[in-house]
């Protein structure tokens, strides 16, 4: 009988969790995690609405994505619709919400489905190692983990890495790793923020009124960057879904965010709500609350509110000056880590090619919306089948 591969992989996240999913039916497989349970990073995604993926498909899902190219193959071999598949094997039914977002069926909650995702591995005979910490490499090149003061050396056949990056800390993505790749010749990248809040300097006046108000129906730009849909005005900043897109740009240099605040509206539509009305009843006119009509009070001289056209002018460009990122650690995802380039095109390393790096550790980029989640999941399935495929290996998973 031929002898059935040995896999190891660290980190116990969404990308780690489908690498051994797939790997399982054809080799031996052993998943360590250095926290007290798998998948935290998944109960915590699912805090503010558990989008699973997102129901984009083709140009249109690979778009989201950078650098460009980097993940396509991965996402075009396991797109939304074959997670949404997979995820019906498992018991999990899903529905398409608003923006195209993908969600588990009502009375659903994140801790069924990471339960789900956990019995399967463990039918399919994934050896699941908790509280066991990747450490280092040893003198022969072979990954070194610790459990209890013990240190373990994995002799195996392969050993892909799903450490994540530095954004929710509290879930064991400390960033911490990237010191033990210097030594096998790999240099990390610095973590930077992604899909998190901006930083404006408010007025005092501004958001002691108005701290924790929502700006719905609104478009921010940056850069060539944009996104529309809502935004909370917090202590520090913005933050929200019409946000987290257009970081990117404000990350790369970009320092002035612009506000559409009533982006489903021309100026020509403007200045006919306006009319003949009072300055100080344009607000009113065009539909703005307070927290909108303060925005603008607050970026904007005097002298605007005294025409319509300026008025409405301001409304559909007013420029608010960015003066950084909230920090790593209250990021929804992060950037740096792996470079791209370090990895050939099913995700092992060129310089050591029986190590694989996958998920957020890798320096790549998504917006929210189920796109981070699909591009950790699609990675995982892309590095195993790679795996499988050099070992000679073509069966399905």
């Amino acid at each position: 009988m031929e002898q059935r591969l040995r896999i190891a992989i660290i980190g116990g996240g969404p990308a780690g969790l489908m690498a051994a999913d797939t790997l399982a039916p054809h080799s031996e497989v052993d998943l360590y995690e250095h926290g007290r349970n798998i998948g935290r990073k998944l109960l915590v995604a699912g805090q503010g609405g558990f989008n699973l993926t997102n129901q984009a498909e083709g140009e249109e899902l690979l778009k989201h994505y950078s650098p460009t190219g980097f993940l396509d193959e991965a996402l075009s071999t396991f797109s939304p619709n074959e997670l949404r598949a997979w995820l019906a094997e498992l018991g999990i039914e899903t529905y398409i919400g608003t923006s195209g977002r993908v969600f588990p069926v009502k009375g659903i909650k994140p801790i069924d489905v990471l339960e789900c995702i956990r019995l399967r591995l463990v039918q399919r005979g994934v050896r699941m190692h908790t509280e066991h910490a990747f450490t280092s490499f040893n003198a022969e090149g072979r990954v070194v983990v610790e459990n209890n003061e013990a240190l373990v050396d994995l002799e195996v056949d392969h050993v892909i890495f799903a450490l994540g990056g530095a954004s929710w800390p509290v879930t064991g993505s400390t960033g911490i790793w990237p010191v033990l790749f210097n030594g096998i010749g790999i240099d990390a990248l610095p973590f930077r923020a992604s899909n998190c809040g901006v930083e404006i300097a408010w007025p005092s006046s501004f958001i002691q009124a108005h701290e924790g108000k929502p700006l719905k129906n609104v478009r921010f730009a940056a850069g060539k960057l944009g996104a529309w849909g809502e935004a909370t005005i917090t202590r520090h900043g913005l933050e929200g879904n019409a946000i987290y897109p257009v970081v990117p740009a404000l990350r790369d240099g970009e320092t002035v965010l612009h506000a559409d605040l009533k982006p489903d509206s021309t100026m020509q539509r403007l200045l006919e709500r306006i009319g003949n009305k009072a300055a100080k009843h344009f607000g009113e006119a065009v539909g703005m609350n307070r927290a909108q009509l303060a925005l603008v009070k607050a970026f904007t001289p005097k002298e605007v509110f005294a025409t319509p056209h300026r008025f409405a002018e301001a409304i559909k460009d007013l420029c608010l000056p960015v003066s950084g990122l909230r920090p790593v650690g209250e990021a929804i995802s992060t950037v740096g880590g792996i470079p791209v380039g370090a990895l050939n095109a099913d995700f092992s390393f060129k310089a050591h090619p029986h190590f694989s790096a996958i998920g957020e550790m890798v320096d790549w980029d998504a917006p929210t919306g189920g796109f981070l989640l699909q591009g950790c999941f699609a990675m995982g399935r892309h590095a195993a089948l790679g795996i499988l495929s050099k070992h000679g290996n073509h069966a399905e998973p």
